[in-house]
């Protein structure tokens, strides 16, 4: 049994890991030998960003690693194509919803490869999103539709979607079980950084929609409204982001007017969680960073106009504010009052996917 697994960006990265993790258990525990290869495509490729990820992961090292950096999903497509050859596999392994997924699935689609997405379902209805497309796209493409929700799996029923959709629960509750005792025993960001525990904000922004002068005006002015010498904003910077405020001598001004909020290089895994863990409250537009709040019983401001991930938002933990300044400033005075959510899971979505797959390729 032949694997192939294609990831491009940093929540792939922590996905994969568990995925791989099952795939090893489940080769050991039946004696058969299911053979994993992982295609990097490059997408986001910084060292915080990527090889830091297969480092601390234990994430197997890439057969491939491509540079695809700022392509369309057709172009990267056929960099795929071009790199795998006449390889055969008996599945494509694909997470999410970027430019990476749908050029996995434009791939496989040509060389007549059955599709797994992991994550398939999510919908934003907000189709002037590029990762709304990419999801849509690549779920028509594919034969095992593995749902982190109830929700994802109506979502699909809505659209005539209904044969060989799974409803598996979230790797990434997995991963935020696995690794979570880890990075306390491992990281040290908090005492690096002289940041007291639960009382910091942390920022991440790096969405298409958000990194433009217009949005990230609206966001770096509520920043600077917000972070002060008691609650300072933690901001990993994201490499696109850092590029769009390179460009404008407006952000660079607003970000002069406050030395409460403190930039920082993109944080690996690991320190990442413990910064998730000990904020006193989140702002972010990333789908993952959404959920891994909750995980940690942190709650959110996302920084969009709808979610995905609408569990977060009804039970309690999550505000819509999208890149408007005022609302913003209005949700950091928000008192959150935060319900369980059950429908992520049990820890155990990497095991039934990897069992779904192995099952139906060996009839």
């Amino acid at each position: 049994m032949k694997i192939l697994t294609i990831i491009g960006a940093r929540p792939q990265f922590i996905k994969a890991t568990v995925i791989s993790r099952a795939i090893q258990q489940l080769s050991e525990q039946s004696g058969m030998n299911i053979n994993e290869k992982i295609l990097h495509t490059g997408q986001h490729y910084d060292h915080n960003m990527s090889q830091i990820f297969f480092n601390d992961l234990s994430i197997p090292q890439p057969s491939w690693l491509l540079d695809c950096c700022s392509m369309s999903p057709q172009d990267m497509s056929i960099k795929i194509l071009q790199s795998i050859g006449k390889e055969a596999f008996d599945c494509v392994i694909l997470y999410g919803d970027t430019n990476s997924t749908l050029a996995g699935a434009l791939a496989a689609e040509k060389l007549q490869i059955p599709i797994a997405h992991i994550e398939a379902g999510l919908r934003s209805y907000n189709l002037l999103m590029p990762e709304e497309h990419n999801r849509v796209e690549t779920d028509k493409r594919t034969k095992w539709l593995f749902c982190p929700t109830q929700t994802a799996v109506d979502n699909l029923k809505k659209e005539g979607i209904t044969d060989n959709v799974f409803l598996v629960g979230d790797v990434m509750y997995d991963t935020a079980l696995l690794f979570g005792n880890t990075a306390e025993q491992r990281s040290n960001i908090c005492e690096q950084l002289n940041i007291e525990k639960k009382k910091f904000f942390l920022a991440t922004i790096h969405r298409a929609e958000n990194t433009n002068e217009q949005n990230l005006s609206e966001i770096l002015t509520a920043f600077s409204h917000i972070a002060s010498q008691e609650t300072p904003i933690v901001w990993p910077l994201h490499p696109r982001t850092k590029a769009v405020i390179n460009q404008y001598a407006s952000l660079k001004h607003i970000l002069q007017q406050n030395a409460f909020i403190r930039i920082i290089e993109p944080a690996n895994y690991l320190d990442m969680i413990m910064l998730e863990k000990n904020a006193q409250l989140i702002l972010t537009d990333s789908g993952g960073v959404q959920k891994e709040a909750y995980f940690h019983k942190t709650p959110c401001i996302t920084l969009r106009n709808e979610t995905e991930w609408t569990e977060t938002i009804d039970a309690g933990w999550n505000i819509l504010t999208g890149a408007n300044k005022d609302k913003i400033i209005n949700a950091v005075q928000h008192k959150f009052e935060c319900q369980p959510i059950k429908e992520y899971g049990d820890g155990d979505s990497a095991q039934k996917i990897i069992q779904v797959l192995y099952d139906d390729l060996n009839k």
